[in-house]
């Protein structure tokens, strides 16, 4: 190799490894300042684009638990609520089993007015926890949680939608019941319910008779025909007896058949209803054909029912608003459509539309008051003057426990609805718990996988800061002897 003053190779390369060995330890105290292995795109442009997704996974998945934290006590609030509800009802069937009782000597009045008040409290409660009808969790309620593959599989839902997942009082069916005296009682004919189904030495139906009794019975939207018969046996039945196969019967229709103060025959429930019998030899009533409606709703009945060419209008007004009907040729054509319509129309009034007895007749009943009034009349319908039209009030007269008795079948039937619901919201809870804990192992396999490709290696990134350290110095030294080998080149010009 030449020797030469003008170009020092020896140093330029000292020079070169100084310069990398400083980037060498630079990097080395950054890794160990910073605690990341990666610190700019340039250091691993993959693996850094592989972190950040990781990055943001992490980020949703913790988001996504508190999500499901937040869920959870939605619906933990909501569980307790539906406990106090529960203990409600439980006290309103304290109150009804009181009432139902035909030996009670106390004042229903006073018993009904804490069972109404409980009522209103149920629907304060289910509204304070979002599950009343069309309330803020009565609804699909969605969790994001994070972590799926697609965005439904981020997602957890708790389906408390619908009528079925509400728990005021209506949505339960117990919004309309009460346990005051009176009831339904039955009023057939002439002295023709006037038979002691109390008197234990008498049996009723010997042989093989039979009386039917046809109701018409109020369904929300129209009307149902129901026919019951009590049939007989050769030796004859029990008033007890009579009473159970009828309750056999109507219990899915919210109807309750007991024995009256008097020992007659009576009907119980604030259900819209209308009935007609036929005597029967040895009957639950007198020899003679009979017709009634129900005596412990407030009513309006009209005239022969005629299908209208023209349009009729009446207004239904009571404590909820002023509800207008218009009936027509086209949905009042027979007496079942017109009582569908009106129905339609008085939808969530309290009021209700039943074909009377008679088939002829419709009768607008409520267990609150109500008023009718004709606005205009049609060629035929249901009212033949303009004005207000005749109003019947409860009759105080009914059965004294003929309410009691059904707010019990109701009761009830409410306790299984509130289960179901109780049941929803419980499964709601562990899904969100299962989520929430599959998100937080996802956090930690995915926060280990982002560190393995980010974070710094402190052991190793130590040794290298030591290793950058000595190979400065020895650069340096080696720089130095570089830079004075040239002047050896001295020791050939000392004879000129």
């Amino acid at each position: 190799m030449s020797i030469s003053i003008q170009t020092n190779v020896a140093s330029l390369n000292a020079q070169y490894y100084i310069s990398q060995n400083q980037k060498f330890q630079n990097n080395a105290i950054q890794q160990l300042s910073s605690g990341y292995k990666i610190n700019s795109s340039a250091d691993d442009p993959a693996g850094l684009a592989t972190a950040n997704q990781y990055a943001g996974e992490i980020t949703q998945l913790t988001q996504g638990v508190q999500n499901a934290s937040d869920g959870t006590s939605t619906l933990q609030i909501a569980d307790g609520g539906l406990s106090n509800i529960s203990q409600i009802i439980g006290r309103l069937q304290t109150l009804a089993s009181e009432s139902a009782s035909g030996t009670f000597q106390g004042n229903r009045t006073t018993v009904n007015n804490e069972y109404q008040g409980l009522l209103t409290e149920i629907n304060r409660q289910a509204a304070n926890i979002g599950l009343n009808t069309g309330g803020v969790n009565n609804t699909n309620l969605t969790v994001y949680t994070g972590g799926g593959s697609t965005q439904s599989n981020s997602q957890v839902t708790v389906n408390l939608s619908g009528s079925n997942n509400a728990v005021d009082a209506t949505a339960l069916g117990i919004g309309n019941t009460s346990v005051a005296g009176g009831g339904t009682g039955i009023s057939i004919g002439v002295n023709a319910n006037s038979v002691n189904l109390s008197n234990t030495a008498a049996t009723f139906l010997s042989g093989s008779a039979t009386q039917s009794f046809a109701f018409n019975v109020n369904t929300g939207s129209g009307n149902t025909a129901v026919t019951v018969n009590v049939v007989g046996t050769g030796t004859g039945l029990s008033g007890t007896q009579v009473i159970s196969s009828l309750n056999n019967q109507l219990q899915a229709y919210g109807i309750t058949a007991s024995i009256g103060a008097s020992g007659t025959l009576q009907f119980g429930g604030s259900t819209a209803f209308s009935v007609a019998t036929t005597g029967a030899a040895g009957g639950i009533t007198s020899v003679g054909a009979g017709t009634a409606i129900n005596t412990a709703n407030n009513s309006v009945t009209s005239t022969a029912f005629v299908a209208p060419t023209g349009t009729e209008l009446f207004t239904v007004q009571n404590g909820s608003g002023s509800y207008n009907v218009s009936l027509t040729a086209g949905n009042a054509s027979t007496t079942a459509f017109a009582v569908g319509a009106i129905n339609t129309a008085l939808a969530g009034s309290g009021v209700s539309a039943v074909i009377a007895p008679d088939t002829t007749n419709i009768s607008l009943q409520s267990s609150n008051s109500f008023g009718v009034t004709e606005t205009q009349l049609g060629t035929g319908g249901l009212f033949t003057a303009l004005g207000a039209q005749t109003y019947v009030a409860a009759s105080n007269s009914a059965s004294a426990t003929g309410n009691a008795l059904a707010a019990l079948t109701a009761l009830t039937n409410a306790i299984s609805n509130l289960g179901l619901v109780q049941g929803n919201v419980g499964a709601g809870e562990n899904k969100l718990q299962y989520a929430s804990n599959l998100a937080q192992s996802q956090i930690t396999n995915v926060s280990a996988a982002e560190s393995g490709i980010r974070d710094a290696d402190v052991a190793a990134a130590a040794a290298n800061l030591t290793k950058a350290q000595v190979l400065q110095q020895t650069s340096l030294a080696a720089l130095s002897q570089a830079n004075s080998a040239p002047q050896s080149v001295l020791a050939l010009l000392k004879n000129f």
